[in-house]
């Protein structure tokens, strides 16, 4: 069993709902993502989703570029960001960890160097931005070789048929993004969300993630109660932006954002579980 389905397992036992923070792998510098990885598991993450800096983060909002920018003023290579996963992995073999990225490095490395050097890392699953399941035959084998899960995306906009197709391909769990636009996007419809999750879980038995426009815990209850895991991205970045001339404070300052954010969704599920 990997340790995405060891997670997702023990959170629905225990009928709580995973909290995934999104950082930018060496934003705002190298040294500060590793200490921040193990501050944000401490706080209640139960997973990481660890960025890949692009020059061209087309996906993503101002907010998340800007992150990529910082880093790459280090020139934090996808090379950086598995060694940083690994040395995160002297301390804690348990959390799962998936690299968000796209394409382009990939391709550089080779699509079984990556897998390789990804799997040796101790990296779970990888979510390519630019890369749909229809292109994706060659990563996938790669992938699934060294037990690394491909996780897709699935839109407000995705049809049906897509729908079926995205949710075969994919396992880990479905990230369904729930805002139309970039990352950072607000005026998020949680009736809306918890619509299109009972049509995603029709084509599917994996956790169904949900990200875009999570900005607060308020935010982070109200779609816990109905997806199996939240993501926060933007408003985490955002922190991070604002630490970013003092990154000893960026540690501290996020575990106060998520440890707010758990709570928040851990009350709001144990209200629903008492109903």
């Amino acid at each position: 069993m990997s340790r995405l389905e060891k997670t997702f397992t023990k959170l629905r036992s225990e009928k709580l709902t995973a909290l995934i923070p999104f950082v930018t792998a060496g934003d705002p510098t190298p040294e500060t993502t590793v200490p921040l990885m193990h501050a944000m598991v401490e706080a209640g993450a139960n997973i990481i989703e660890l960025g890949v800096p692009f020059s061209d983060p087309m996906a993503d909002g101002p907010v998340i570029q800007r992150s990529s920018e910082r880093a790459l003023k280090h020139n934090v290579s996808l090379t950086d960001v598995l060694h940083m996963v690994s040395t995160f992995r002297e301390k804690d073999i348990s959390t799962p960890v998936v690299l968000m990225g796209y394409l382009n490095p990939i391709e550089v490395m080779g699509y079984g160097e990556f897998a390789s050097q990804a799997a040796s890392a101790g990296v779970d699953g990888s979510l390519v931005v630019d890369l749909p399941p229809e292109e994706s035959d060659e990563m996938t084998e790669h992938l699934k070789r060294h037990a690394i899960d491909p996780i897709y995306l699935l839109a407000p906009t995705t049809t049906e048929e897509r729908m079926d197709k995205v949710c075969q391909s994919a396992s880990g769990f479905v990230y369904y993004v729930s805002l139309k636009g970039v990352t950072g996007a607000s005026s998020l419809n949680v009736a809306q969300v918890a619509i299109k999750l009972s049509q995603i879980r029709k084509h599917t038995s994996l956790p169904v993630g949900v990200g875009f426009g999570i900005k607060n815990a308020a935010t982070a209850a109200l779609v816990g109660v109905v997806a199996d895991a939240v993501v926060i991205g933007s408003a985490i970045v955002n922190q991070m932006e604002a630490f970013a001339e003092t990154p000893e404070k960026i540690a501290p300052e996020i575990a106060k954002l998520l440890i707010e954010i758990r709570h928040g969704m851990d009350d709001a599920t144990q209200r629903r579980n008492a109903v």
